[in-house]
Formats: C-alpha cells, structure tokens, sequence
C-alpha cells in the first residue's frame, strides 16, 4: 500500500520535534529547519517529503537521515541531470504524485524510501523567502501547523477536547518538542512583534533596537497555523538590505560584489488630485460562457445571467482617457481592436456594438496563446495593464507554461479572475490572481457575475503608483547594476522587491554610505523618497539576499534570452547557484544517497556519471514538481466548499420563480446603461424617454429653467432614475459616481433645482447626497 507523507497530515508517520532558526531583515527571512519524523505502525512505510515552493521561496539544502543512510539534495546542470533522471528508480513515485494528489501548485519533493516500524527519520531543510506586507506595514512569517509537533493523541480528539487532554501534559514537556527561535534586523528599528501563540518577551540586542531576539514557548495547543508578524519603528516606504560578497568569490561576479535588496513599499493617498484615473483594462472571455445565452429557456432570466450585461457594465463604468480592449477565446481567439483604444465616444460605441457579435465556441481553450499575444504587445505608458479573465472550460494540460507566462510579466500586470463553479481550472485561476496581486471571484451561478465583476473594477480603478523610478548616489567609483528591474506599477497595499549588485572600487574607502531616491506618480501628484543607507553592513555567511538575487538573475536570463556578451556572465551565475544550491531553468535537483548498509534501492548509473558517486552511493528521486490535484493549495480545509456549496442552494432555492416587475425593471436598468455616453452624461432620446416611461415632451417641458442646459436635465433624471432601482442593482456605484464627476464639471449647475424636477416628474424622494458633493 502505498503511503505519502505531506506535513506529517497522516498519523502514520509523526512529526516528534522540530528546531527552526528563522533570521528575519525586514522583509526577507532565511530559515533553517530540523524535523524529526517517526513511524508509528508496526509495518514499514514508503515516505514521501512535499514541500510547498511558491515564486518567492528558494530552497537551497535539503537532507534526511535514516539510520546509517542519509540522502542530501545536489543541483546539476539540467542536462548532466536528465542522464542521472533516466538512471534513477523511484521516479514513477513522483509521476504519481503529480497526478493523483489532491493538492495543486509547486512544491519540492523527495521520495525517502522505506520507513520501518518505530524508525525515526530526520529532516534538515533550509530556505530563503521574501515576506509580504501586511496592511498595518508589519512583515509576514508563515508556518503550516502541520510542521509543529502535536502529541497523537491529541491530534485525533475533536477540537472540543484538546483543551482538556492537553492539560495532561505540562508546557515544559510541551516545549521539549519544539525549539522556534526567531532573530529580528532592520535599519529602521524593531518595535515590537504579534504571534499567535505563547512567545518570550521581546529582547533587544542592541542598544539602538536594530537587532532583537524571541523565541515559542509550546505548540502542542495550536490549532491554526503560526503566524508571526514583524512591526518596524519607522514606516518602509524605503529600507535596504546590504549583504556584503562573498570573499571566496571573484570580484565582478555576482557572488564577489555587494548585493543591496530595496523593499519598495510606495505611500499612495486614499484621494488623488486627478478626477480620472488612467489605466489599461484588458476584458478576456471564454465563449463558451456565451452559450447558455443562446438558449431559449433562458431568455426570460436574470439579465446578467448574460454575460453580455457583464461586459456592457464594465464598459460603461469605465474612465475617459483610459485605454481598454475585450477578447474573445477558445479554440482561437479574437481582439475588438487589434490593439488597446483610448476609452472616448465612438470607440465605446463601436465596443458596445461588438459585444452582441460573440458567438459561443466549444472548441479548445486557448488562453496560453492569448496570454502570449497580450504580453508580446507594448505597456502604454502611464497606463498601467489590468486584466479581467473570465474562464469555464478546462484550458487543456498547459497550467505550467500559462503560470510561466504570468510569472514572467508579473510585474507588470494585475489579474482578477473570475471561473465558474463548473471550472475546472479554479486552482489555475487561483494562482493566476494570487501572482499578479490581483483578485480570484468564483461565480457560482452567474446570477452575480455583473455584480462580482464591477466590484473588482472598482478596486481596479483605486489609485497606484506609476512612472516608478530609482536613483543612486554612490561614492566614486562604485557602480550600480539591477538585477531584478523596477516594476511598472505598484498597487496599494503591496510592496516590490529590487534586487541590485554593486561593483567597484570606491575612491575613498572612508566612505561607507550611499542614497537611492525613489520617484512615482499616484494620479497627478509626484512622490519623492530619499533613504541614506550603509554600504558596510555585518557579514551573513549564509548569503540570503545573493541567494534571493540569483534566482531572479537566471530565471530573467531564461525568460529574455542571452546575449553572446551575456554568456560569460550567465555561466557564471549558474556555477554560483550550483554551489549556493539555488534552482534555476538551467539546473535540476537529484538526490544522492549514502549508507553503510546494503541500499533500499538498486539503482544503475550512466557509465558517463559513475565517477561522481563513491560505490556506497545511490540517486533518490526529488524534483520541483507541479501538482496538478483538483483542490487548490490555497485553500487548507473543506469549509470553504462547504461555505460556497451552502451559498449555491441558497440562490438556486432564492430564485425558483423571477419577480416578473423586477426582472422588467432590471431590463430596462440595462437599457438606460446602454444609453450613458463615455465621459458619464445622458441626452434626451426617444430610447431614453421609453425606458424612463415619459414621453419626450413631458422631459423637456419639465426643465427647470432655460440656464439649465439639456444634457444637464437629463443626465440628473437619468441619475435619479438609477438611484431609485439602486437596491435592485447594487453594482451601479460607478455609473453614478461617473455622471456625478461630469456634472461636476459643467459651469453654473442648478443641482437642487434639477433635482426637485426629477423627483416630482419620477415620484421619488432622492436626497442631495446623489451628487456626492
């Protein structure tokens, strides 16, 4: 029977103790782990160690032991790793894995062998990753609770009775188990930290608070995952991380230079100068969500059951001077424009006429080609790109090339996702947003999908930094050279990561500080941030910035391609990530394996590799590998199924019979939509008239006065009007807030006037705070 092993999750095989060192500088943390693992059933196990890889996280050592054998990781060159693959048992462990598991995303794993009864087995793993920000500016560090040690016979008691058994156990047993130890760095100070569970005081090494220390106390009790956030004195809109070379390197490479990574947290005001906000919205539909749209049966639905509605909000909701384009995929795809517009009049017309055009396809998906021609096209300057992708069918077997694609130009775009509840390729748009900072809405029944959709317009059109730019002051004679480029944008509530090397020789080795200037835009206001920083840091043997930079370093070689002038310096850095063990598109991982007893597996090396191992050395299987399970990593339990499971038959049995008023009244909400011009005005047509249920007379008989000009009238009916049904359509805040922002602009507006006008001619009794004046 075969046995797998994830976070000690199956009782077979417990995880007894765990040592974690985790040093954290400002917004990077190196970790070094011990875990120790024993078979508690009385027959041998075959045991697998998976371990979650996202794009900020390299794993650079990894080794087990058991009994007289022990298995370390070993990085090749990807060739000289494929001939050692072939000649490696054990492989069909890790295909199986790939395709039977039921999680999803990257991980590192390691196929150990035969564990036999009440054998223990122990883990060191090491790795380096940048931290996210959180909303109060603190710094995350995360730790599955699967990785903390758990007495078993707590572990499988309800939650109910966990307090009660644990209280058998003193916390002095308890903490035997466990050894956190966590060392705190920042420049600017360290103010004070919040963990989810018991923890010693906080103790400050230096006198200035630049360094502390803390430590857990237990995790028998835990039921949640370790969180611990780092709070800094002074805000990061700027901090540097100098990380001195590495001395055995020679200088000019990247191990032999300085490295400095910048955290670039921008400071974006809730309100902006400008009224519009300018950007790039990309709309992507899958057709074959077009084609229950077609149907007759439901031609008496909801409206935005179609997703016609959907788009045509979007569209309407829209800001003048924006650029935008809509396309259509499946097994093709199809552009409105063969490249983005500016958002104006007629080119939202013509849109608007198109949408009617799209025909279902059920064909193939192809969302990787559209992706390609998306990002094989020019960023528009001041524009930032924001794409909406709405999926249903399965896009194939190509997860791996379409999150390669999104990697690569992470950067550079924001994703918000929205499948269905009948995609199968949730996890993919999980993933897709998750990368991107963006959003990923499942629409359960499409009921909401206009709804869900504008809010995260909404979110879209929030203010963010742009036209981003660095610039250093160095002592003479020092240079700098980027190795992870300035973002194109960067959203509120986010920070990026720059990494850069810096090489030469100062003039005068007295001075030890430099500058960087960091410039944006938010809207029209300009931004500028100067941080003085030392470039004479203390040593960390462990390299975790280098580290950090190399990864970033190949897999930018990888992705733009190399230079014949680059070459040198590629193979360069691949030599330096094979000996700091950093995994790139130009190494794998292979496991050796070492033992004084007769080996657990029988393996035959290449002729060619047979000088690389001693006779008592062995390959184990370990990859980087894919998960291509059916549930999403993200997500740690069933309750959010259950959650979304319950919420489905709520709205299948809140819509068994359609208010037939309000099904017309929705209607004739989205004709009035259909009828607002591009900069948020209205004007008096027969169109408008009918779906107001006045007649054209009536409307311009009923005008204030002859100051108030006509678009001016009609526009107040058409926002009162709105308003009025608001409760029936709730995802018309940016319609409104837009006819409001053009009424705002004319010159000598008799508001109140209007609006007495409107709501005797409407019989309404909408208030002043329409105009949001």
């Amino acid at each position: 029977q075969r046995g797998v092993w994830f976070f000690s999750s199956y009782p077979e095989v417990e995880l007894e103790t765990v040592t974690v060192n985790v040093t954290i500088q400002d917004f990077v943390a190196d970790v070094a782990s011990e875990l120790v693992c024993r078979n508690m059933q009385q027959v041998s196990k075959e045991t697998m160690f998976i371990f979650p890889v996202d794009s900020n996280t390299v794993v650079h050592t990894f080794h087990a032991t058991m009994g007289d054998s022990c298995i370390e990781a070993m990085l090749w060159e990807k060739e000289e790793a494929q001939k050692l693959y072939k000649a490696t048992s054990g492989m069909e462990n890790l295909r199986y894995l790939q395709d039977q598991w039921d999680l999803w995303g990257r991980v590192f794993a390691c196929f150990l062998g035969t564990l036999p009864p009440n054998e223990e087995v122990t883990i060191s793993l090491c790795y380096v990753q940048e931290l996210p920000l959180q909303p109060d500016g603190a710094a995350q560090f995360f730790w599955p609770r699967e990785l903390l040690p758990r007495r078993k016979y707590i572990s499988e008691v309800s939650q109910f009775l966990a307090p009660l058994l644990s209280g058998r156990m003193s916390s002095e047993e308890m903490s035997e188990n466990m050894h956190f130890s966590i060392s705190l760095k920042s420049a600017h100070g360290v103010s004070h930290v919040a963990i989810n569970g018991s923890y010693t005081p906080l103790q400050y090494v230096t006198s200035d608070q630049t360094s502390a220390q803390v430590s857990l106390k237990s995790s028998s009790w835990m039921q949640d995952d370790l969180i611990l956030l780092v709070h800094y004195k002074r805000p990061h809109t700027l901090s540097a991380v100098v990380e001195k070379n590495d001395s055995k390197a020679s200088p000019g490479s990247l191990l032999g230079d300085p490295v400095v990574m910048l955290t670039v947290t921008p400071n974006i005001p809730e309100v902006t100068i400008s009224p519009g906000h300018f950007g790039e919205f990309l709309f992507l539909m899958d057709c074959s969500l077009f084609q229950d749209a077609q149907l007759p049966h439901l031609s008496s639905a909801h409206p935005s059951v179609c997703p016609q509605n959907t788009l045509l909000f979007l569209l309407k909701s829209l800001p003048l001077g924006c650029y935008f384009n809509i396309y259509s995929f499946g097994a093709t795809f199809k552009a409105f424009y063969p490249q983005s517009v500016e958002y104006m009049q007629e080119n939202m017309d013509n849109a608007v006429g198109h949408i009617s055009s799209i025909r279902p396809d059920l064909g193939g998906c192809d969302l990787l080609g559209l992706l390609r021609s998306i990002y094989s096209t020019p960023l528009l300057h001041g524009h930032p790109r924001q794409l909406f992708i709405f999926l249903q069918r399965k896009i194939s077997s190509e997860e791996e090339a379409v999150m390669a694609e999104v990697y690569r130009y992470r950067d550079q775009h924001r994703c918000f996702c929205f499948p269905t509840n009948r995609c199968v390729n949730l996890h993919l748009a999980q993933a897709i947003a998750l990368e991107t900072k963006g959003e990923c809405v499942c629409i359960h029944s499409r009921m909401d999908m206009a709804s869900k959709a504008v809010k995260c317009l909404q979110r879209a059109l929030q203010p963010m930094a742009s036209g981003i730019s660095l610039h250093w002051d160095l002592p003479t004679g020092l240079e700098v050279s980027l190795i992870k480029r300035v973002p194109e944008m960067i959203f509120r509530g986010y920070q990026s990561t720059i990494y850069a090397q810096i090489h030469g020789q100062a003039q005068d080795e007295k001075l030890d500080e430099a500058a960087v200037t960091l410039q944006y835009h938010v809207g029209s206001q300009f931004f500028n941030y100067t941080l003085r920083f030392s470039l004479s840091p203390s040593s960390d043997d462990r390299l975790p910035v280098h580290r950090m930079a190399l990864m970033y370093l190949l897999w930018g070689r990888a992705w733009e391609g190399t230079s014949r002038t680059e070459k040198d310096t590629q193979q360069s850095a691949v030599k330096s990530s094979l000996r700091l063990g950093v995994p790139s598109p130009f190494t794998s991982t292979t496991m050796s394996l070492t033992s004084t007893s007769p080996l657990p597996f029988s393996n035959s090396l290449p002729p060619d590799s047979s000088m690389l191992f001693s006779p008592t050395c062995n390959l184990v299987p370990c990859q980087l590998l894919w998960l291509r399970g059916f549930r999403p990593v993200l997500f740690k339990s069933t309750k959010f199924w259950m959650v979304q499971k319950y919420q489905l038959c709520l709205e299948m049995l809140g819509n068994k019979g359609a208010d037939t008023e309000a099904l017309t009244q929705l209607s004739s909400y989205c004709k009035v939509v259909a009828l607002q011009k591009a900069n948020g005005s209205w004007a008096l047509t027969r169109a408008l008239a009918s779906v107001l249920e006045l007649s054209e007379a009536d409307i311009e008989g009923q005008r204030p006065s002859e100051e108030v000009q006509p678009a001016v009238w009609e526009t107040v009916l058409a926002l009162v009007w709105l308003h009025k049904y608001k409760w029936k359509v709730p995802w018309s805040e940016l319609l409104e807030a837009k006819a409001c922002r053009w009424l705002q602009d004319q010159a000598e507006v008799q508001l109140h006037e209007c609006l007495r006008a409107a709501n005797s001619l409407l019989g309404c009794s909408v208030e002043p705070t329409v105009f949001r004046m």
